[in-house]
């Protein structure tokens, strides 16, 4: 066998994490002839088969997984000798990635970032807002350093390196009826209220599927959306509710224009809020700077 080529690697890179040999080409400025070509030049090599092709796209093998676990950590110790090198020079350049649920971003914005941004003005950071499945894509391929989400399953390519708990709550309007309940609802007095829900791909709504299964009912949103935004204009309009943690909407709460209602259902009052990385991943100088500012921020975060 001979040695492994990382440039051919990157070809099979792209075209796995990209789905088609046309998405990869059109990212490495090249014809999709070429990618298919390097992916077999490198198959030969390798004295095995690295993809299955299919009418969508390609899918890895087995031996095409552990070839882009390698690839995986060659680029993250990459990252990390580099930040090593700037360390020694006592820089404190670098880009840093992070992955989030929409819920987090007020709260991210509000205050652990702008003081790392004080700490740390030579590190840039890019924030993707993506749902909960996507968030553990990114990070589990290394296209994200860290990922917020609330309530994901389990997963064995990601570790939870923070777990806040964070009930879920009905959140209505200031003048709604159930705004002056004093005590926790039952999921069942909330059927009669018009609702808008998130999207199934969601961590939110994922977890008020299972409280729905354990109660026997099921709520019919007469809105489905993937945007968080939607759902607090839907509730802030007076035309129904919806299920959020607190935190969400905090900013409203305090404002006076929505009221968090605790519901009495054992499932939702088990709701978390978890900061992930991809499990074995080291991660370099500046990213686990951030992990352990939002370390200390998740920590206070907690409802607990």
């Amino acid at each position: 066998m001979k040695q492994i080529n990382e440039k051919r690697v990157a070809y099979l890179y792209e075209a796995i994490n990209r789905g088609s040999i046309r998405a990869a080409a059109d990212k490495l400025n090249t014809a999709p002839s070429a990618v298919s070509r390097q992916i077999a030049l490198l198959e030969e090599e390798l004295a095995t088969t690295l993809v299955e092709r299919h009418r969508k796209g390609v899918t890895p093998t087995d031996a095409g997984a552990i070839v882009l676990r390698y690839y995986r950590e060659l680029l993250s110790s990459e990252e990390s000798c580099i930040s090593e090198l700037q360390a020694l020079e006592g820089l404190q350049i670098g880009h840093i990635i992070l992955a989030v649920g929409e819920g987090f971003v007020g709260d991210l914005m509000s205050g652990p970032l702008p003081e790392f941004n004080r700490l740390y003005p030579n590190l840039t950071l890019s924030i993707n807002m993506v749902d909960t499945n996507e968030v553990i894509r990114q990070v589990e391929e290394d296209e994200a350093h860290i990922g917020l989400l609330f309530h994901p399953a389990n997963h064995p390519g990601v570790r939870s390196q923070v777990i806040s708990y964070q009930p879920m709550c009905a959140i209505v309007p200031l003048g709604h009826v159930l705004a002056q309940q004093s005590s926790p609802v039952k999921l069942e007095m909330l059927l009669d209220y018009p609702v808008a829900l998130l999207e199934n791909h969601f961590g939110i709504r994922q977890l008020l599927a299972v409280a729905e299964f354990q109660e026997r009912l099921r709520f019919k949103p007469i809105l489905t959306t993937s945007s968080i935004a939607v759902l607090k204009y839907f509730v802030r309009s007076q035309l129904g509710m919806t299920f959020l943690p607190e935190f969400v909407v905090a900013r409203e709460i305090a404002d006076k224009q929505l009221v968090a209602i605790p519901i009495d259902q054992e499932v939702l009052t088990r709701g978390e809020a978890h900061m992930v990385t991809r499990l074995g991943r080291q991660l370099s100088e500046g990213p686990n700077q951030l992990l352990l500012h939002l370390t200390s921020w998740m920590k206070a975060f907690s409802s607990s």
